[in-house]
C-alpha cells in the first residue's frame, strides 16, 4: 500500500468510526473523496492550523456538506484545535462537529454547508472577493492578495438550480483561482443517479466558460496531482475537475451503493473495511507517524511568516494602501464614517423632499459610497428599478476586477449566496438587490446569512401592492413577516428619505448579522422630527408625533403607510381623539430595546392600538393585542394602478379613522 493511500485511510477510518458512534451521518462521501483530499490538503492547500483566520489562506469549502466527517477529519489530522474527543462527539449537542459543517463552531470551517449548492455558491463569492481585492491592492512586485478557493461538490450540488446561476457567472467573470472537484460517484440517497441525472457535466461547464478536466480517477493520486497542476496553470477560467470515485471506498459490501450514503456502515462492515483497507488500528486510533505526516502547523506557520514579510515590504513601498488593506481585512469601517453619515442624515432632515424610498436608498449610496471603498454591490438584473447603481459604481468584468459593482443577471438566489461568500471572505461590505417579491427565490441564502451572522445587506424594492399593475405575482404580502421572524435578520422598512438613510447606516455598521432594507416604488412624504426623534430612529420604533399630552389611541405604521397614519391621526385629533403615531421601521431592532424604552413608545396602559401596513396583517397582532386592530393584507393583491389598489384594500385615511374609532 502506498503512503498516500495509508494517510487517506485515516480519513476513512475516522469517518466510519464517528458516524457509527453517532449512529447517524454520511460515511460514503468522506470515504470516496479521501484520496482527493489527501493530495489537496497535504500538497497544495495554503493554510495555517495555528491561525485559521490568516488573511491570505486558501479557502476550502465542502459544498456536499453531508460528508462533514471529511472536513472534521482533515482539520483534526492537520493540527487545528479540534481534538479527537470532538470527533467522538460527532452530531452531539454542543460539540464542534455538528451534522453539517457550521461556521463558527470549529476552527477552519469557512462556511456553513448543508443546503446543497450553496457551498459552491459561497465559494464563487470567495473567489470574487479574492479577485477584486487583488485587483484593488496588488502592485507590481507585490502580489499581497494571492490565494485559491477550492471546493468539493457532488451530484446533489449540481442538480440544485443555484449551481447553474453561480457557475454561469463564475465563468463570465473568469475566476481563475476557483477550483472545484466534482465527486462523480453516481449515487444519491435514492440510488443510482442515472435514473434522474444524465446531464453532460463536462459540456455544461465548458459552455459556462470553465476549464474542465474530465475523467480523473479520484483514487489515483498521480492523476489528481496532474489535474490540480493543470487547473492552477489556467489563470483566466475557473476549473472543474471531474473525479470518478467509488462512494464508501473500502467497504466490501456497501461501497458503490446508496446504503453507505446516509447511514452508518455497522460494526461488522467497519471491521471488514478495516481489513480491506489495511487499517490495523482501533476506533478513533491514529498512529503517531500518521499524525506527523498530516501535521500542517510548521508548513503553515512558515507560509504565513513569509506572507507577513511580504506585507512588511508592501507597507514600506505603499504605506497608505497597506493601512487601508489592513483596515478592510479587520472589518473596521473608516474612522469618520459614522460622523459623516450622521451629518448627512441631519442634512436630509433639514431639507425635506418627497421621493420614493428606493430613490432615497440610491441617494444614501451616493452619500456613503465615497466613504466606503469596501462597498461591493449589485443587482439581479433590476438596477434601473432597484436604483443600486450610484455615481461612482464601476462594474466588474472578466478583464478588470478593480470595480465595486456586480451585474448579477437574473440570479436572485445565486446573488444572495455569493454575497454570503464575499462577506465570509472579508474585506468588503456586500449588498445586492431585487424586488421584495423575488426574495422568495433567495430565501434560503438569506436564512444562511442570518444563521452564520454575516453582514450582508439585502436590498428589496417595490415593497407592497404599491407595485401596481404588475399584479399579485409581483406584489409581496407575506414576505415582510417572513423576514421579521427569521432569527438574527434585521429588517428595515423606512417611511421617508431620512429613515432610509438611517437604515442604510445601521446596515453598514452592523457586523454581527445581515440586514434587509425594504423600499417603496412610490413617492412618500417627508416627516418632521425633533432632534430626539431623529436619534430614536436607530431604536427601530419611536414616537413620531403625539397629538395630545396623554395619548389614548396609538397608530403604528411602517414605510409608505406612515404618511397615511399621520393624515388619519390629524383627523382623529380634530375629532377629539388623543392620538399618538409610532413609526416602526424595524420591528427587530425595536424588540431588542429595553423594556422601559418600549413601554415609553407603546405604553401598556394604552390598549387602543391600530397597526397599518400593506403586508400580512397577522404579524402585527403582537403589537396591538386582542383589544387592537390591524389595517393590513389578508389576501394576495390584484392588478391595477397603485392608488386604486390602496383604496380597494382599505389603505385610506377614512378606513383607518373608522377602524380606530371602532377599537
Amino acid at each position: 500500500m502506498s503512503q498516500r493511500r495509508h494517510l487517506a485511510n485515516a480519513i476513512r477510518a475516522l469517518s466510519m468510526d464517528a458516524v457509527q458512534q453517532a449512529n447517524s451521518g454520511h460515511p460514503g462521501a468522506p470515504m470516496g473523496m479521501a484520496d482527493i483530499a489527501e493530495v489537496l490538503w497535504r500538497d497544495y492547500l495554503q493554510h495555517n492550523p495555528s491561525n485559521p483566520e490568516w488573511a491570505n489562506r486558501d479557502r476550502f469549502v465542502l459544498s456536499n456538506g453531508h460528508g462533514s466527517m471529511l472536513i472534521y477529519s482533515l482539520l483534526h489530522l492537520t493540527g487545528y484545535d479540534l481534538d479527537i474527543n470532538e470527533l467522538k462527539n460527532f452530531r452531539q449537542l454542543h460539540s464542534k462537529t455538528p451534522g453539517h459543517p457550521e461556521y463558527g463552531y470549529a476552527p477552519g470551517i469557512e462556511t456553513t454547508t448543508g443546503p446543497l449548492g450553496q457551498g459552491i455558491s459561497n465559494a464563487v463569492g470567495m473567489a470574487i472577493a479574492e479577485k477584486v481585492l487583488a485587483a484593488q491592492f496588488n502592485q507590481p512586485g507585490h502580489d499581497i492578495i494571492d490565494h485559491y478557493t477550492y471546493t468539493f461538490l457532488g451530484d446533489g450540488c449540481l442538480m440544485e438550480g443555484i449551481s447553474h446561476e453561480v457557475c454561469s457567472l463564475a465563468g463570465t467573470l473568469g475566476l481563475g483561482k476557483l477550483i472545484a472537484f466534482y465527486d462523480d460517484n453516481g449515487i444519491s440517497i435514492d440510488g443510482e443517479v442515472e435514473g434522474w441525472f444524465t446531464d453532460d457535466t463536462v459540456k455544461r461547464f465548458e459552455s459556462y466558460g470553465w476549464h474542465v478536466i474530465g475523467g480523473v480517477d479520484g483514487h489515483d493520486s498521480d492523476a489528481i496531482v496532474n489535474a490540480i497542476e493543470a487547473a492552477r496553470a489556467t489563470t483566466d477560467k475557473p476549473t472543474l475537475i471531474c473525479c470518478k470515485t467509488v462512494i464508501g471506498f473500502g467497504s466490501p459490501n456497501k461501497q458503490g451503493k446508496e446504503s453507505c450514503h446516509g447511514a452508518p456502515l455497522g460494526n461488522d462492515e467497519i471491521a471488514l473495511a478495516r481489513k480491506q483497507l489495511g487499517w490495523e488500528f482501533g476506533p478513533f486510533e491514529v498512529p503517531q507517524d500518521v499524525y506527523q505526516a498530516w501535521d500542517a502547523n510548521s508548513k503553515g506557520q512558515q507560509a504565513e511568516q513569509q506572507w507577513q514579510q511580504q506585507m512588511a515590504d508592501y507597507a514600506a513601498a505603499h504605506p497608505e494602501l497597506a493601512a487601508e488593506l489592513k483596515r478592510r481585512l479587520a472589518g473596521e469601517l473608516p474612522a469618520d464614517f459614522s460622523q459623516q453619515a450622521q451629518a448627512y442624515i441631519e442634512k436630509l432632515q433639514a431639507n425635506p423632499e418627497k421621493v420614493a424610498t428606493r430613490k432615497a436608498s440610491q441617494q444614501a449610496l451616493n452619500a456613503y459610497g465615497p466613504l466606503l471603498p469596501e462597498l461591493l454591490g449589485g443587482s439581479a438584473d433590476l438596477a434601473g428599478s432597484n436604483l443600486t447603481l450610484w455615481d461612482q459604481s464601476k462594474p466588474l468584468t472578466h478583464n478588470d476586477a478593480s470595480g465595486n459593482y456586480i451585474y448579477y443577471g437574473v440570479r436572485e438566489f445565486g446573488m444572495s449566496a455569493i454575497m454570503n461568500g464575499i462577506a465570509l471572505h472579508g474585506g468588503f461590505v456586500p449588498y445586492g438587490a431585487t424586488f421584495l417579491m423575488f426574495m422568495e427565490y433567495a430565501r434560503n441564502a438569506v436564512r444562511m446569512a442570518a444563521l452564520m451572522k454575516q453582514p450582508a445587506i439585502f436590498v428589496y424594492t417595490h415593497d407592497s401592492i404599491g407595485l401596481g399593475e404588475d399584479g399579485p405575482t409581483h406584489q409581496p404580502v407575506e414576505q415582510l413577516a417572513s423576514m421579521r421572524v427569521t432569527p438574527n435578520l434585521n429588517t428595515w422598512r423606512p417611511c421617508d428619505q431620512v429613515e432610509s438613510a438611517v437604515s442604510w447606516k445601521a446596515a453598514i455598521e452592523r457586523r454581527d448579522g445581515p440586514t434587509a432594507l425594504v423600499f417603496t416604488r412610490q413617492g412618500v412624504a417627508p416627516q418632521p422630527r425633533t432632534a430626539q426623534q431623529l436619534a430614536d430612529i436607530n431604536r427601530g420604533g419611536y414616537v413620531l408625533k403625539d397629538f395630545a399630552d396623554a395619548p389614548e389611541l396609538i397608530l403604528i405604521a411602517t414605510g409608505s403607510e406612515v404618511e397615511l397614519a399621520m393624515q388619519a391621526a390629524q383627523q382623529l385629533s380634530d375629532s377629539g381623539e388623543k392620538v399618538r403615531v409610532v413609526s416602526m421601521p424595524s420591528t427587530d431592532v425595536f424588540d431588542a430595546q429595553s423594556s422601559d424604552y418600549k413601554d415609553s413608545v407603546l405604553p401598556n396602559s394604552v390598549r387602543r392600538r391600530v397597526a397599518i401596513e400593506a403586508g400580512i396583517a397577522d404579524y402585527w397582532l403582537k403589537y396591538v393585542g386582542l383589544d387592537g386592530a390591524v389595517v393590513g393584507m389578508t389576501t394576495f393583491g390584484e392588478s391595477a394602478p397603485a392608488e386604486q389598489l390602496f383604496e380597494h384594500f382599505g389603505f385610506t385615511v377614512a378606513n383607518i379613522v373608522n377602524t380606530a374609532k371602532a377599537v
